[in-house]
């Protein structure tokens, strides 16, 4: 194989120049100016700051409501993360047995990945309201009174509900994908082995799918933690004040509803840490368990 060779040392360097100067401008540079304002109490007015070291870190992690955020967050994302990946992958496992009529039954559970997070929250409020709302009455007809924007936790389910919806198609796409690229020949022995239709899937197929588990679970945590932002918004932006809200929309709320620019640029700061936590443990501890070959 003929290896590529650039006539100038500096033609790698220039090539890259794009990214990294897209990196520098809208990550590390935002970055860094969050880490600043962290330690300053700003004024949202003049652009003035008074330096007050550790006092919003302090007050943030003080506060009953962050805490609260910080718990509804958590829960929030193993379940859209569990929800939308387990059916997920059951629509693509019963997908990939459809013989007749197969491209109308993918296009069917794909078109609502098509739909934007602030679309699917929109859809949610419809489909939740206390007069039209279907959903509500679905819930009315078995004894729950489902008062979403009123109650705290019919409003968790319902925004949980409507962010693992918009998800499963995206899940459903990498799962059927990953099961058509298991070689028939595998498919055929395993069949032989086991005749059990469920042990040979637990013990053949989903070994098989590891690395697109793990990929997919790394990139379902970082949509519940950041992408749902526009369906929280959505769903809960008329409601009283205390409604579930996840860690990145309490960020926007404070910084720019509650002009507490200090006090958010310190919640992104520890927003940004425990996503980092959160990826080096989940490689190291659960990769350690996927086998790639």
């Amino acid at each position: 194989m003929k290896k590529a060779q650039f006539n100038s040392r500096w033609m790698p360097y220039a090539l890259l120049m794009p990214q990294m100067a897209i990196i520098g401008i809208f990550f590390l540079w935002p970055a860094a100016e969050a880490i600043r304002s962290s330690f300053y109490l700003e004024d949202p007015f003049f652009g003035t700051g008074t330096f007050v070291g550790f006092e919003n870190y302090s007050n943030v992690l003080t506060d009953p409501n962050y805490r609260r955020s910080a718990v509804f967050t958590a829960a929030f994302t193993l379940t859209v993360v569990f929800v939308s990946l387990g059916l997920g992958l059951l629509f693509a496992v019963s997908a990939d047995r459809v013989l007749r009529g197969q491209q109308t039954y993918k296009t069917l559970l794909m078109w609502v990945y098509a739909i934007a997070p602030p679309v699917a929250g929109l859809i949610g409020v419809m489909l939740f309201d206390q007069h039209i709302g279907p959903l509500t009455d679905a819930a009315a007809a078995v004894g729950w009174n489902l008062q979403i924007g009123v109650d705290y936790w019919d409003t968790a389910v319902a925004i949980t509900v409507v962010s693992a919806w918009k998800q499963i198609p995206y899940n459903f796409i990498f799962f059927l994908s990953a099961l058509q690229s298991i070689p028939s020949s595998v498919k055929e022995a395993a069949a032989i082995d086991c005749r059990s239709e469920t042990r040979r899937f637990w013990t053949v197929t989903f070994p098989l799918l590891a690395p697109m588990t793990f990929f997919l679970m790394i990139l379902n945590t970082t949509y519940a933690l950041f992408e749902t932002f526009g369906t929280v918004d959505l769903m809960v932006q008329d409601q009283p004040g205390n409604s579930p809200v996840t860690l990145v929309y309490k960020v926007y709320r404070d910084g720019f509803r509650g002009n507490d620019l200090g006090g958010s640029a310190a919640q992104s700061v520890i927003l940004m840490v425990l996503v980092l936590v959160l990826t080096i443990a989940q490689f190291r501890l659960i990769e350690r368990r996927v086998h790639y070959s």
